[in-house]
């Protein structure tokens, strides 16, 4: 085959993720196992057809014609005669002239063609438009508006995920399925890598640095059948150099360093039990094209693993449209060139065109196959993801007495409370009592802002506990969800469609000081399409009223505003606001001290009213004089300011006013229309001083109010010297009571970050760096005032970005102060969840003021009672549990289909590049198995948690996600019941129940939901365990659906939601009206129901 076909293979085997078949985690894994059949198709299907379609012109082949022609001379030489006479080497040198083709340059070029297109769009992993240096290369979508966004990845979802991070795995045997030699990258404790999208903070990059020799866990070991080599991900230090080269060097490694001395020491060692994988490890790295590398395998995946985490990685919206697109203009652009058709003959121009026919048919199959790929990686992303975990956190005062015991003797809970709130030093007194070992029941009712965390316990404490509040959504203070933003913001879209009255975000910065790594090139675009696809989702969930504030920096600033205005089209710019967040200022590069971050309110015009700010303490102080109405200052009746307080302006509020002493009068007059003055009909009376509104260089302003106004505010005005010692008239100046309209320039000390924002969260947990660059929790509190949470006390406010929970912690602030009941919606997705942001929640609840991690004042009573009663912290499966919970398994039936002769040419092309991937993956745990919905309690995926590096299985909560899929306003949880049962037949074989149900740990459980649905209908959802036997399963379920009541006439719900089908219509009287769902249907359609997202 021709060098560029095996070009052309090389780079389809990149696109299709076939170059790495040692790669053995996410996608990587999938393919591998697809690999042969996808090779073969490749090489043996696809590739070849294009030799196929050229047959037309085999008989034309220039080097068959020209073998011919010099057989015909050389016959014609051999009989004597003149070649140029006979008519057949006429013949062929006119069809060598005009028809002949050169079928080898002909495949060339096709090859050639098709490298080149799909090369220009394909980097490391993603489809994205590479800079060629060459006007018109690329189209850009335009439908004709005034002004267009558009950015290199515009239609892509941004996804940086940290598959490779979290559990990058490698087989040295791919292809051996007993001993394939399996090696594992793992992070141990310590600053832990990323997850998902979190990125480093500014200043500080981490680095993968190889463990120090006597750490707890070695370098490398083995680990149940795996060679394991351990890394911690932080910033390096001197010490990380190896002892004999610490002392000669001045600067930590840097990544190609520790990647360099981890290759040192693991293939130094000298365990004969790793001297398997060792030898493998040392071989050459061989490349995609069969050639050895100048480095080892070890040292291969090594820089893989490192640079595979400075990119962010992307999912093409509609790759399959794009490529189509971008193939017409390329064809149109690049191969088909107008002087090529009109220059040549007929039969040329046929094979000219053919070769397009060529290169459009091949390159159309090979985007069928890689938008199957890149679909498949689309609908993982975008459909809903699971709840893996529930807990509750819940105030002490909100909890039934009958529960103290249990929570008092529960030592898990006892000794968090010792480490966020140090009540072992609470001493007591003869009113309070003191802190024991149990817990009395006595101490937890002296300290009702105690914070219970459900985590701590057993479920079946939870369950009953649950079941005590029957409006449990009205007791829900805030919401904290801990996945990545775009699959959190999804899963709201039901239960918060039109819902949000506020959204606070703090986006990551991108800033100069320290820029967020993003794939090389694409650091502004990447950005761009972080931010735009969840601000796309998050402005379904606001109300007609609601404004969002984002703040951002001066780096990203232009692009945010014009994204915002491109993404929220009935939205408007209600104000750019700088915050003075930074009182030191921080050095920029053009030599600037860059003090300020900026906050861009946008809201829906007409309809969205930005709320005012408190006065502060020293305009307060300026309204010294009280009356019966309040506190006032006297101010010049006379206008002062821009040109609209001249004459000229208003000539109507220039106008006499006479006084006497402190009496004040305004004479009769009437107004020339003509002159446009005040005609005065009243002359002044002896002893009356003519004021006019004139300021002391003589200008002629205007009086505040017009005439008729003004005489009715006579009893509010009052005769005084000005600051010039002339006679003026003053009047009673008030503070407005909504407040005061925000400026576009904050300045108050309150607003650094330093102090009210590091400091604070510093006194909050008594140490630094738990969090890095948190806000300053007065401009966060500002914000939401202005962002429709000042006269909105009920209102809801999101933060996808929540880093540290400064936007709870403000909402908190703001319902203590006047009562409210805002609520508060929190996503993060990194580590500090755990470590920052639940527990300054926690902490803030119990008491207001902190100093040094201790209470510095504890919360009041009525701040007691106006802190949220019950927190909700919810966890979402990962894009990476998605993908490595997949199962791909094609039935015996499909694969006999597949082989059957008839299947070789279209049907098994069109399964391999179309279908192959989303029919065989069906009945995967994270694509939703239905047949293990037979207990609900017991549908179990491999997730991984921040905090640890291995996956594990666990049960996924089923019932909350279920909930939340349909958005239900839940009113009560029930606890689970059980019951034995005792079956026979009657005379007619029909089974019917021995007795009662009992209850007891039988074998049939229940669980009920009830609650609301988005449109208002009443809604009992019925969770159960089935036995496999569906006519006994049936029976029980209808025996206690009659027992609970809720088959009665007046049944007070509209829709009744079951798992497993079941008979529960037929218990429905003449005239109910509700009506059952099975809960798998539903669950599904809700699941995958992502269009518009």
């Amino acid at each position: 085959m021709s060098q560029k076909y095996e070009k052309l293979k090389t780079l389809l085997k990149e696109l299709f993720q076939l170059d790495q078949p040692d790669l053995d985690f996410g996608l990587y894994r999938i393919m591998h196992a697809k690999s042969a059949e996808v090779t073969q198709f490749l090489d043996k299907d696809l590739l070849p057809q294009v030799k196929q379609e050229f047959g037309l012109y085999k008989t034309a082949d220039k080097a068959v014609l020209e073998a011919d022609l010099a057989k015909a001379m050389e016959q014609a030489h051999a009989l004597g005669a003149d070649p140029e006479t006979l008519p057949k080497v006429k013949d062929l040198r006119h069809r060598i002239a005009t028809e002949a083709v050169d079928l080898d340059g002909l495949e060339s070029e096709v090859y050639d063609s098709l490298f080149n297109f799909f090369r220009r769009y394909y980097s490391e992993g993603d489809f994205l438009a590479k800079r060629v240096y060459k006007p018109g290369v690329y189209a850009v979508p335009y439908e004709g508006e005034e002004v267009t966004l558009h950015w290199a990845n515009a239609d892509q979802y941004y996804i940086k995920t940290t598959e490779h991070l979290r559990d990058y795995a490698f087989r040295l045997r791919p292809d051996s399925a007993s001993n394939p030699l399996r090696v594992h990258f793992r992070l141990i404790d310590g600053t832990e890598g990323e997850h998902g999208n979190v990125k480093a903070v500014e200043g500080k990059d981490r680095l993968f640095v190889p463990v120090r020799e006597g750490a707890a866990a070695p370098l490398i070991s083995i680990d149940d059948g795996d060679l394991v080599i351990r890394f911690e991900y932080r910033p390096s230090t001197l010490t990380d150099w190896q002892p004999e080269a610490h002392e000669d060097k001045t600067k930590p490694p840097t990544q190609k360093d520790l990647l360099s001395l981890a290759t040192k020491r693991v293939l130094a060692s000298t365990d004969v039990t790793l001297t398997p994988w060792i030898e493998e490890l040392a071989k050459p790295h061989l490349l995609s094209d069969g050639e050895r590398a100048g480095y080892t395998r070890l040292e291969a995946h090594l820089q893989r693993y490192a640079a595979r985490n400075t990119f962010d990685y992307f999912v093409h919206k509609d790759l399959g449209g794009f490529l189509r697109r971008e193939l017409d203009f390329y064809i149109k652009n690049e191969v088909m060139h107008l002087d090529d058709v009109e220059n040549e003959s007929a039969p040329r121009v046929e094979q000219y065109l053919s070769k397009i026919r060529v290169i459009r048919r091949i390159a159309s199959k090979l985007i069928d196959f890689l938008a199957q790929l890149e679909d498949f990686q689309d609908r993982l992303w975008r459909k809903k993801k699971f709840i893996t975990d529930t807990s509750w956190l819940i105030r002490l005062d909100c909890i039934p007495d009958a529960f103290y015991a249990v929570i008092g003797a529960n030592d898990a809970q006892r000794q968090e409370w010792i480490d966020l709130y140090a009540i072992d030093k609470i001493a007591g007194d003869l009113t309070t009592p003191a802190y024991t070992n149990p817990l009395t029941p006595a101490f937890l009712k002296a300290n009702p802002t105690l914070l219970i965390d459900t985590v701590h316990f057993p479920p079946e404490v939870v369950f009953d506990l649950l079941q005590t509040f029957d409006t449990l959504e009205a007791e829900i203070g805030g919401v904290l969800l801990q996945g990545e933003n775009f699959h959190a913001l999804s899963l709201l879209q039901a239960a918060y469609d039109s819902a949000i009255d506020s959204i606070y975000i703090d986006p990551p910065y991108n800033t100069d000081a320290g820029p967020i790594i993003y794939k090389n090139g694409y650091r502004h675009s990447s950005w761009l399409s972080l931010v735009d696809g969840r601000i796309q989702l998050s402005r379904r969930l606001m109300t007609a009223e609601a404004i969002m504030c984002v703040t951002i920096d001066d780096v990203e600033v232009h692009h945010l505003r014009s994204l915002l205005e491109s993404t929220l089209p009935t939205h408007k710019l209600l104000g750019a606001v700088a915050i003075k967040n930074n009182p030191a200022g921080r050095t920029g590069t053009v030599g600037f001290s860059i003090c300020h971050e900026y906050a861009l309110f946008y809201g829906r015009e007409g309809a969205a009213r930005v709320g005012r700010l408190e006065h502060s303490e020293v305009q307060k102080a300026r309204y010294k004089e009280k009356d019966d109405v309040g506190a006032f200052e006297w101010t010049n009746f006379r206008k002062h300011g821009g040109l609209n307080t001249y004459r000229t302006a208003r000539p109507r509020q220039f106008y006499p006013i006479y006084v006497e002493g402190d009496n004040i009068r305004i004479p009769a007059m009437e107004w020339d229309r003509n002159a446009r003055v005040w005609k005065v009909q009243d002359e002044a009376a002896k002893g009356e001083e003519v004021l006019l509104p004139i300021d002391s260089d003589g200008r002629e302003r205007i009086w505040d109010f017009v005439v008729d106004t003004a005489r009715e505010a006579i009893p509010h005005l009052k005769v005084r010297k000005d600051t010039h010692g002339k006679t003026a008239i003053y009047r009673k100046w008030r503070l407005k009571d909504d407040g005061l309209l925000p400026q576009t320039i904050w300045d108050k000390s309150e607003y650094s970050a330093a102090e009210y924002g590091t400091n604070l969260l510093a006194n909050i947990f008594g140490e630094t760096h738990r969090f890095t660059f948190p806000k300053s929790l007065h401009a966060v509190e500002d914000c939401l005032r202005v962002a429709n949470l000042k006269t909105n006390t009920e209102g809801v406010v999101l933060d996808y970005f929540a880093g540290s929970g400064t936007t709870g912690h403000a909402a908190i602030e703001l319902n203590r102060e006047d009562g409210g009941t805002r609520k508060f919606l929190l996503i993060e997705q990194a580590d500090y969840f755990d470590t920052a942001l639940v527990p300054r929640l926690k902490k803030i609840i119990y008491a207001p003021d902190w100093k040094d991690g201790a209470p510095r004042r504890f919360a009041t009573a009525e701040e007691a009672e106006r802190s949220p009663r019950i927190i909700k912290v919810l966890r979402l499966e990962s894009y990476e549990d998605t993908l490595n919970n997949l199962v791909m398994d094609r039935t015996k039936a499909q694969q006999s289909l597949l082989d059957a002769p008839a299947a070789r040419d279209s049907l098994r092309e069109q399964f391999i590049i179309r279908y192959m991937l989303n029919v065989e993956s069906r009945g995967s745990q994270s694509l939703l198995n239905v047949a293990a919905f037979k207990d609900p309690t017991a549908y179990r995926l491999k997730v991984r948690r921040p905090g640890s590096d291995e996956s594990r299985e666990i049960n996924v909560d089923l019932l909350e996600t279920f909930n939340w899929l349909t958005g239900l306003v839940v009113q009560h949880i029930a606890a689970p019941q059980a019951f034995s049962a005792s079956f026979e037949r009657d005379a007619e074989k029909r089974l019917q129940l021995t007795g009662r149900l009992k209850p007891a740990e039988g074998p049939f459980w229940f669980r009920t939901v009830t609650g609301t649905t988005p449109d208002g209908r009443k809604t009992l959802v019925i969770w159960r365990k089935l036995t496999g036997m569906a006519e006994e399963d049936n029976l029980v379920l209808d025996e206690w659906f009659t027992k609970q009541g809720y088959s009665s006439k007046d049944s007070e719900f509209d829709l009744i939601y079951v798992n497993g089908g079941n008979n529960l219509e037929n218990l429905k009287a003449a005239d109910d009206t509700w009506k059952v769902r099975l809960i798998e249907e539903d669950f599904h359609r809700l699941m995958f129901d992502t269009d518009g997202l």
